[in-house]
């Protein structure tokens, strides 16, 4: 599949007149469970016995192959400084058998690593949702490391703006342009970061301090100064009720403003034995005490 999607990549590319720009979104697969690739890369790592890391480490280059002939192709046509290339993950790494898609994990320890960031995909936790991104284009990006709060939602306003057009007649926008921050580490316009509104789970960062809050039973409510504790290992909630309460409010306000999840809809029509099946219990149980 990384082969595949590489090659219409190029192709794509090598179709271009040069009479106008043109936008190309890429989404890899990989890595991505299942976690498999073929022989030619897996005989790159001869000495990694786990099979699971055998296989992502391997799927990882191939996709940086393709990559690579995708950034040939744009030398090739002479288009390279004239182009902005943006590279990011979707996710963190998955933590959990749960979240790779592998029903069986005893073939070898889940590969993804997440270093120090709590948790994984799936999760709210910096882990499952702080990604690793690049942006490339010559003589417009001054080389630096920026570690600034930035959401996905930021990149169509930006890029729009880049490319000369105008978003006029779209809805009210949650992004920001950030172009100022990706190419010259300006200080970030996002004061907010919305990592997720859902019934049952909300996270919300305003400044430095993230909300992490699980409404469902048992509930729990964690309170994290990301600047301080990237790491999310001290639970400030007691400390700062009041900011509890505010961003515990900004999450309900964000709740009321979305359209209900489809997914809720479909749950209100459905029963209960439908939906965890029904158990049937047997008249007597020898095997317990009765109790009245």
């Amino acid at each position: 599949m990384t082969t595949l999607l590489g090659r219409e990549a190029v192709s794509y590319i090598a179709q271009q007149d040069g009479s106008k720009p043109f936008f190309m979104y890429l989404t890899f697969t990989a890595p991505h469970a299942p976690y498999q690739a073929p022989q030619q890369y897996l005989d790159q790592y001869p000495d990694t016995q786990d099979t699971f890391k055998r296989s992502y480490d391997a799927m990882i280059t191939a996709m940086d192959e393709q990559i690579g002939n995708i950034l040939a192709e744009l030398d090739r046509r002479g288009w390279r400084d004239n182009t902005l290339i943006v590279f990011q993950s979707d996710n963190g790494g998955p933590r959990s058998a749960e979240m790779t898609g592998e029903v069986d994990t005893s073939g070898g320890k889940i590969p993804a690593d997440n270093g120090p960031y709590r948790d994984g995909k799936g999760s709210f936790y910096e882990g499952g949702t702080r990604v690793a991104a690049l942006a490339h284009w010559r003589g417009h990006i001054q080389p630096a490391v920026v570690d600034q709060p930035l959401h996905i939602v930021d990149m169509y306003p930006t890029l729009v703006k880049l490319a000369g057009g105008t978003m006029a007649k779209a809805k009210p926008l949650d992004g920001l342009d950030a172009w100022p921050t990706i190419s010259r580490g300006e200080p970030s316009p996002r004061t907010e970061v919305v990592y997720g509104i859902e019934p049952f789970r909300a996270a919300v960062r305003q400044g430095d301090f993230k909300l992490v809050w699980k409404t469902s039973l048992p509930s729990s409510v964690e309170l994290f100064d990301i600047a301080k504790d990237p790491y999310e290992t001290t639970n400030l909630a007691d400390k700062y009720p009041e900011k509890v309460a505010a961003l515990k409010q900004r999450s309900e306000s964000l709740a009321r403003e979305a359209a209900p999840p489809m997914l809720m809809k479909e749950i209100k029509g459905v029963s209960m034995s439908t939906l965890f099946g029904s158990v049937a219990l047997p008249e007597e149980r020898h095997d317990m005490e009765q109790v009245p």
